[in-house]
């Protein structure tokens, strides 16, 4: 059987290398399997090898993105792969966007590749055309499950083996529709499913319908010039310096910053964060995204009671709606605790 060459794709974390302290890592190679690739190379098909692992750090890739792109571009052409594996990245943004445009990068070369990632990781809708992403668990706990359903699908990639379907091999959907032939025509197959549905039997639709939350809004507040109103951006406008160090993409963290005694946010003190939308405006006029200081005439006025001292910040750019849930939980609590009315929530 004809040998196949593998290229594994990790995070600084998974490469051994460090955590946080080093997601500024550019991109590295070893020729030998490390972390997940050891694992994974003991399932992949005996005439599979695993031939390099390239490491890079979360935050050098989302914020050097042409760089790293280049740098692993450059690689994959050199080692001329047969198959690319990516992560598993589980739920973690950085890791599966960094996943999701390795994925991008093979495919662009032709090569396939694999990835395992959470259907809630941004990596999936952003790259879910270029790549093959087995679904896993939102955390590394769900490893063991990983690993073998994607040695799997990379084996059959490498070898040129027919791909089924996702629900057959166990990827998330791909967005991609293909024609084949049925025994029954479309009438028969939808009067089969619709009987199923009323019998309360398993059946599987053929055009999943997509879901969307829908949020009931709150009542009216009667009466604004007694309320404390808050302001909340996914905009990324921080303190200058970002002493949080919300990422500027697939933010792992909010910020919560004062602004007592401030009537404006002035480009000296605060900047934004975010790497989805040209900065110089929002950093010439942080107010545009956080509007401190038409609150602060309203304030005067009398319209509204009074301006809660702190705001909240995170980066909307491709964060999990995980996350941003998450997010949003903690941070509704807060002010519900601290007696604010209403919140006015900005973005970009």
């Amino acid at each position: 059987m004809e040998q196949k060459r593998v290229v594994v794709y990790l995070n600084q974390f998974f490469g051994q290398i460090g955590g946080e302290d080093k997601a500024d890592t550019p991109p590295q190679s070893t020729d030998k399997p490390v972390g997940p690739a050891v694992g994974l190379s003991a399932l992949l098909p005996k005439n599979c090898t695993i031939v390099r692992t390239i490491i890079c750090g979360d935050g050098y890739f989302n914020e050097n993105l042409e760089e790293a792109s280049a740098a692993v571009r450059q690689m994959l052409k050199e080692l001329s792969p047969d198959v690319v594996v990516a992560g598993p990245a589980f739920n973690a943004g950085r890791y599966g966007m960094a996943c999701g445009m390795v994925g991008k990068i093979a495919f662009e070369l032709g090569i396939p590749a694999v990835s395992g990632m959470y259907p809630e990781n941004p990596g999936v809708e952003t790259y879910r055309p270029y790549l093959y992403i087995i679904e896993t668990g939102n955390s590394a706990a769900s490893m063991r499950t990983a690993l073998p359903a994607m040695a799997k699908l990379a084996g059959k990639l490498a070898n040129g083996e027919p791909i089924g379907a996702p629900a057959e091999e166990g990827y998330l959907s791909r967005g991609i529709r293909r024609n084949l032939f049925a025994e029954k025509r479309g009438s028969d197959r939808a009067i089969d499913m619709l009987l199923q549905k009323i019998k309360r039997e398993d059946f599987t639709t053929e055009y999943p319908v997509p879901h969307f939350d829908r949020v009931e809004p709150a009542a009216a507040i009667t009466d604004l010039s007694q309320a404390t109103i808050a302001l909340v951006t996914s905009g990324g406008i921080v303190p200058k310096g970002n002493p949080d160090r919300i990422e500027a993409s697939s933010a792992s963290r909010y910020g919560r910053y004062s602004i007592d005694g401030i009537d404006s946010l002035t480009p000296e003190a605060f900047q934004t964060a975010h790497g989805g939308y040209d900065p110089v405006y929002a950093n010439e006029n942080p107010n545009r995204v956080v509007p401190v200081d038409a609150l602060r005439e309203l304030e005067r006025e009398g319209r509204i009671g009074k301006l809660f001292p702190y705001f909240y910040a995170t980066v909307g750019n491709g964060t999990s709606v995980a996350n941003a849930r998450a997010y949003a939980q903690e941070i509704a609590a807060e002010l519900v605790n601290e007696g604010v009315q209403a919140v006015i929530l900005t973005s970009t």
